[in-house]
């Protein structure tokens, strides 16, 4: 992995990230090191197929990571010059200095890196927190957002569906401690099926290769001395977030939003309730939603080509206008 630092931004020491194994990189992709005071994120992107493309930039979802942009990004390098990043604790970005792992920070953490990177406005698409997190940059910062996807983003819910109760238990404080000692047995590939059948509307859709590399990236992360606590410590930014209110609410932000917006909801979501599709294409001012009724939470990887048609419909519609 290169390492490339950023015009006018410190270096910050290697130590801080211990180096579990080396994160699997597909083939076309290229990740570099973005440092900056405060944190180090890890960038996942291709190289653009010719000169002028617009850029985008992809963030994943709570304990995911940029990979989870890799059936989708090369669908759209054509039209697209694209970044995926590691939030801050997550895929192969160390924690922050700050251990700050709210909402704001996580947003924060992105619009300093495109503040930096001098690449806004960019089009933006992000999955569950992720998509919060794009939410509230889109919101605070129109400047920045060309468009906004957003693939089952984690806005609040008031009856929020029971099989994603045990996520949100994670954002307690000692939960996590228990459900590692009652879990400390399970094996890489019961817990990468565990997750698969949370966020896969079918999982049986992941072929023998994927499973192998789902595997082998958990039993990194698992390696990783921060895992739990980024995950928790997100976790809990997101309950946060949903409690806040007025002007820093996230629905409140979603009315805010400038940007054209592609909305991505999966009928078989067990995260991110299917119902909350109707307010939320009402929230966002400048919308257009698409429903997936077989997917599950992750439709950017389960059918990466509905959604890559999908934003090229939002982006040729952008273009006529």
């Amino acid at each position: 992995m290169s390492s490339t630092e950023l015009p006018g931004v410190r270096a910050v020491n290697a130590a801080v990230a211990p180096k579990v194994a080396t994160v699997r990189v597909a083939e076309g992709e290229e990740l570099r090191s973005a440092t900056l005071p405060g944190l180090t994120l890890t960038v996942r992107s291709r190289p653009p197929t010719r000169s002028g493309l617009a850029p985008a930039l992809y963030v994943h979802g709570l304990g995911g990571s940029s990979l989870n942009w890799s059936a989708l990004m090369p669908l759209l390098e054509d039209i697209l010059d694209g970044e995926a990043i590691d939030l801050p604790g997550f895929g192969d970005s160390p924690p922050p200095d700050d251990g700050n792992y709210s909402l704001t920070a996580h947003a924060r953490a992105v619009i300093r890196y495109l503040d930096a990177r001098g690449r806004g406005p960019v089009h933006l698409l992000g999955n569950s927190l992720g998509g919060a997190v794009s939410t509230r940059v889109a919101a605070v910062r129109p400047d920045l957002v060309r468009t906004l996807t957003l693939v089952s983003p984690a806005l609040p819910e008031l009856r929020v569906q029971r099989s994603a109760v045990p996520t949100a238990l994670m954002a307690l404080p000692g939960c996590a401690s228990l459900f590692g000692r009652l879990t400390k047995d399970w094996t890489a590939e019961q817990r990468t099926k565990g997750v698969m059948a949370l966020c896969y509307g079918d999982p049986s859709r992941v072929d023998d290769e994927g499973l192998r590399n789902a595997v082998e990236e958990m039993e990194r992360r698992m390696r990783l001395p921060y895992f739990w606590d980024a995950t928790t410590r997100s976790a809990r930014g997101i309950v946060d977030a949903y409690t806040l209110g007025g002007q820093h609410g996230l629905w409140r932000q979603a009315e805010r939003v400038l940007a054209p917006t592609l909305l991505v909801y999966g009928g078989r979501d067990q995260l991110v309730s299917y119902r909350m599709a109707r307010k939320a294409a009402a929230a966002f001012r400048d919308s257009r939603l698409l429903t997936l009724p077989d997917a599950g939470h992750v439709a950017m990887m389960e059918y990466p080509e509905t959604v890559a048609q999908a934003f090229r419909e939002l982006l040729n519609d952008c273009d006529r206008s």
